[in-house]
């Protein structure tokens, strides 16, 4: 019997295209005598729709064309805990169940599909679904929160500053004195919950500190600040397994057109027009990352210890950047559901893509295993032992 698998993509986030490519890669890549696909979209207005129209990418050309071919749909848990996909409106009429689901496979990046905010729904349908939890898709999103994390488990990060919008309209006199004296320029502005270098830029001075900010705060409400290491390296790694196993993959060296990697370096070949959809698979890079075998041992255990120590699950790509002129090996962020899932850099091991696929279910439906077998409520009722009404044992004395 065939897995029936639901890969959900799109979402309403900034990198919503990127989405799209990673999923349909995935697809394209999933063994069909295994897997029984069923492809969910989530509109950029929060719809959600389903239908082998949306496994053309040429359509997305038109999405105005492709929501009036597409069917709209909602996912379901039934009474006897099945979980479905059904036609929404549900019709007075006629069969409204289009699928039965067994799995939930994300390709959602950002905002509200690698936050934790889809797992949590997830969650609460009894789904097994590739990929982080709530808590460290959370964690993950979240670059303050992360380098928190990091921090108190001694991995190296680079020193940051963060505040949220409203604290900057407030004092934005004494956050620049802040930032120039605990980190100085150059620096790296971020919006904090975002992925794909959206929101991202650089300044070298107060006035390009300002535009900087007033940029990332147009993306999130909550912003950090880094120092720019001028002199440096990029280098990814990805990693798969769960908190109790974990493997990585080779590194790869990344080649940006500036100091840093733009969104537009990562998903367009850094040209203007327009480049291909190959996601990250597109990026210019070097595989293996060519910093010699001590350096790319540091990186994978580093690649490693960020993912346990984050506890997460599924595949994700660790970022780092290496200062050449000290040597030093940097975490600089997590990807817990990274660009086309990062199967490039499983490829030159050995590991083809659809190999990779089954090995993410495999790890989803083995987490849904393991939390069979806990315990998540007692079987009593307060209520029962009440006498106080509803305001309970509130006000009672010990005679």
């Amino acid at each position: 019997m065939k897995t029936r698998v639901a890969v959900i993509f799109g979402g309403i986030s900034v990198e919503h295209e990127v989405s799209v490519i990673s999923a349909l890669q995935a697809v394209q890549n999933m063994n069909s005598e295994k897997y029984e696909i069923t492809p969910i979209y989530i509109s950029k207005d929060r719809k959600w729709y389903t239908g082998d129209v949306l496994l053309d990418i040429e359509n997305y050309k038109d999405l105005k064309k492709l929501m009036q071919e597409a069917q709209p749909v909602r996912m379901q848990r039934t009474a006897d805990s099945r979980v479905i996909v059904e036609k929404d409106p549900r019709p007075r009429f006629g069969k409204a169940e289009l699928a039965e689901v067994d799995v939930a496979f994300p390709v959602i990046h950002g905002t509200f599909g690698e936050d934790g905010v889809l797992q949590g729904y997830l969650e609460l349908l009894g789904l097994p679904y590739v990929g982080c939890d709530v808590i460290s898709s959370g964690a993950g999103m979240d670059k303050v929160l992360m380098k928190r994390i990091y921090r108190d488990a001694q991995l190296p990060i680079l020193d940051f500053v963060t505040f949220y919008s409203s604290q900057w309209n407030d004092d934005n006199t004494g956050w620049l004195n802040q930032i120039e004296e605990s980190i100085g320029y150059p620096v790296i502005v971020k919006p904090a919950n975002l992925g794909s270098s959206v929101g991202i830029s650089k300044a070298e001075n107060r006035e390009e500190l300002e535009e900087a900010i007033d940029l990332a705060q147009r993306f999130a409400q909550k912003l950090v600040v880094e120092p720019m290491v001028s002199n440096m390296t990029e280098v990814n790694c990805s990693v798969v397994g769960d908190p109790s196993e974990v493997e990585a993959s080779v590194c790869e060296q990344v080649l940006g057109t500036d100091e840093f990697l733009s969104y537009e370096d990562k998903y367009t070949g850094g040209g203007k027009d327009g480049g291909s959809s190959k996601g990250m698979e597109s990026t210019n890079r070097v595989i293996p990352a060519e910093i010699g075998e001590g350096k790319t041992a540091e990186v994978q255990r580093l690649a490693k210890a960020a993912f346990q120590t984050l506890g997460a699950s599924g595949v994700a790509r660790i970022d780092f950047i290496i200062d050449e002129n000290s040597g030093t090996v940097y975490i600089n962020e997590i990807n817990t559901i990274p660009g086309s899932l990062s199967f490039y850099l499983w490829e030159p091991a050995g590991r083809p893509y659809p190999e990779l696929i089954d090995r993410l279910i495999q790890l989803a439906l083995k987490r849904e295993r393991e939390r069979g077998q806990l315990m998540f409520s007692i079987d009593s009722n307060l209520f029962s032992m009440q006498n106080g009404g509803a305001k309970g044992s509130k006000g009672s004395k010990q005679s």
